[in-house]
């Protein structure tokens, strides 16, 4: 069963919601953080990349970065910018994008639940990424970026969902990448308990994204019952913020490849090497998107090529090794172009399907990179497959589209 509970949330006044609204933490360096916040006092990014706020030279995981973001955090209390709702509320989420609407029920997700697998993961973790936001948590004592969670379309939440928008939304404003984003605050004990009622229907939950802001909440959990022994399992702690979106209404973008150079092989024996396991089509100067599973397009010399994955290159039943990114990975990039690990190896790099192919091109143009991989997207179907048989995806095999905004509801800790 999946257990939601409603809860006070954090969260700016209405008309300051567009300017708190901040992109997740991890979508930019630290650099274009700085950036991102010039002439922006009330973006949230200033608490989340709390070290944009201090001298450019500081250590990112210094002490003093947590404690600034702390000191970011109170000011927007002082400033009468944000404030706590005074009861037990659930939310609605609407993000609008290319004229296509998903909406989240935001929440907060039980700790156990992720503990006992039934909130479900598909991504490894990093350890340097989870200490830095597992200090963040704790020192901030609040949940500040939402989970973005998954569910297999249950018809009567969608029913109560879109019933409830009929109301006035709260917030609605449109950010600068053309993303419109509704918010509504249900307060009504019957749908809330309706939703939590539904809820607990479901067999699983699944992370779509957030797999670092999921296990840092978790973390310190763990760490709070280590220093509350007797704990009842009530305690704000036990939960993390997140929103909850049906999988009809999510689509995930492709990730696409880029590397540095052959590995040392010449053009012809590149080409040849390929050929053993794709067949390959030269494709002209048109970018190529794939338009099926198990077709990729490569950027070369400024031509595209159409590569195809022969037959017995990979096992269609295996949930994992059937996935595109692993037939890139285990049939051309780690055999022919040496990527053992894409997690650490610096000759290989990643793009967003957002940024677009012609991105692609640019770099592999400038001279920057060698040759590029244009994907075929992940299915969400795909991604459920994985996390149920409690396999792990390779990394960057999913990117999605619009981002969840940080900033528009703190979970309180304590």
């Amino acid at each position: 069963m999946a257990k939601i509970k409603a809860f006070k949330a954090v969260r700016p006044v209405a008309k300051y919601a567009p300017e708190v609204a901040a992109l997740p933490y991890d979508v930019m360096n630290s650099d274009e953080a700085r950036l991102e916040i010039q002439d922006k006092p009330n973006s949230f990014m200033r608490v989340d990349r709390p070290e944009t706020t201090l001298d450019r030279n500081i250590n990112i995981y210094d002490e003093q970065v947590y404690q600034q973001a702390v000191i970011n955090m109170n000011s927007l209390f002082e400033r009468g910018i944000m404030q706590q709702d005074t009861t037990d509320n659930l939310y609605l989420y609407e993000l609008t994008m290319d004229g296509r609407s998903q909406t989240g029920v935001v929440c907060c997700a039980s700790v156990d639940e992720y503990l006992n697998e039934t909130i479900k993961k598909h991504e490894k973790t990093r350890a340097d990424k989870l200490a830095d936001r597992i200090k963040h948590v704790d020192i901030l004592d609040a949940n500040t970026g939402p989970i973005f969670l998954a569910y297999k379309k249950q018809e009567k939440i969608n029913v109560i969902v879109k019933k409830f928008k009929k109301n006035q939304p709260e917030y609605d404003f449109t950010t600068s990448d053309g993303v419109t984003h509704r918010i509504w605050t249900i307060d009504d004990q019957d749908v809330i308990q309706q939703l939590v009622n539904e809820f607990e229907k479901l067999d699983a939950l699944y992370i779509a994204d957030g797999h670092h802001r999921c296990a840092s909440g978790v973390e310190v959990a763990k760490k709070r019952r280590a220093e509350n022994p007797d704990y009842s399992g009530n305690e704000e702690f036990n939960y993390f913020l997140a929103v909850i979106f049906s999988d009809h209404e999510l689509k995930i973008l492709d990730y696409n490849r880029l590397v540095k150079d052959l590995n040392g092989l010449s053009e012809d024996k590149f080409f040849e090497k390929v050929k053993e396991k794709f067949d390959v089509e030269y494709v002209g100067n048109e970018i190529y998107h794939p338009r099926a599973k198990a077709e990729f397009g490569m950027y070369y010399q400024s031509e595209w090529y159409k590569l195809t994955a022969k037959p017995g290159s990979f096992d269609p039943s295996d949930p994992v090794n059937s996935l595109d990114v692993a037939i890139m990975q285990n049939n051309l990039l780690q055999p022919i172009l040496g990527i053992e690990d894409p997690r650490t190896d610096q000759r290989i790099d990643f793009v967003g399907g957002i940024r677009g192919l012609s991105e692609l091109e640019r770099r592999v143009d400038s001279g920057e990179m060698k040759v590029a991989f244009s994907m075929y997207p992940t299915s969400i179907s795909e991604l459920f497959d994985v996390a149920d048989a409690n396999e792990l995806m390779p990394p960057k095999s999913t990117w999605f589209e619009p981002k969840l905004r940080s900033g528009l509801f703190i979970h309180k800790l304590s």
